[in-house]
């Protein structure tokens, strides 16, 4: 996206930068919150350092999505991976749960996905465990796909897909 932020109904979505990684550290405040969404190598308990070292910062694009009134609600990164738009590290904030803003974040971001990569599918992790962001990628037509290979956590995790053109019930068009 390189500095071009995407609009939908007053929601913005734009790249990081690492004022809104600060703010997105106070969203973890213990360990099952940390493990469940950067996994079991995500360092916990963290500093600033490790935190930006463990979302990858300078090798991920990262963005935040922003609710009309401009609160941070969102946060998510993309990246290549096997030919696919990967998505990873997608979280609400906490108090902004329950209310749609993972599946705008996830449309926005497949939208920002497909003007920075040349791939029509996607692919994310999900924790078994994790049910609610489980039920949002299914309701957004993501299925889940063999696992790869080279990925550990295949007992801990499923791998998710979904064709770009798979547009689902109440998704923009």
């Amino acid at each position: 996206m390189t500095g071009e932020a995407l609009q939908d109904d007053g929601w913005i979505l734009r790249e990081a930068i690492a004022a809104d990684i600060d703010d997105l550290m106070l969203w973890f405040p213990v360990y099952e919150d940390v493990h469940i969404w950067g996994g079991p190598s995500f360092r916990f308990p963290f500093t600033r350092e490790t935190f930006f070292k463990d979302i990858y910062w300078e090798k991920m694009a990262s963005f935040c999505l922003f609710d009309p009134s401009t609160r941070f609600s969102a946060f998510g990164q993309l990246y290549e991976r096997d030919s696919r738009i990967h998505l990873a590290r997608l979280v609400a904030a906490p108090e902004m749960r329950g209310r749609g803003v993972g599946r705008r974040l996830i449309e926005m971001l497949m939208t920002a996905g497909q003007a920075m990569f040349p791939s029509d599918e996607f692919s994310l992790f999900v924790f078994r465990e994790n049910k609610p962001a489980y039920e949002c990628y299914k309701s957004l037509g993501f299925e889940v796909t063999d696992y790869p290979d080279d990925m550990p956590h295949a007992d801990a995790c499923y791998y998710l897909t979904r064709a770009a053109g798979n547009k689902q019930k109440g998704e923009q068009q």
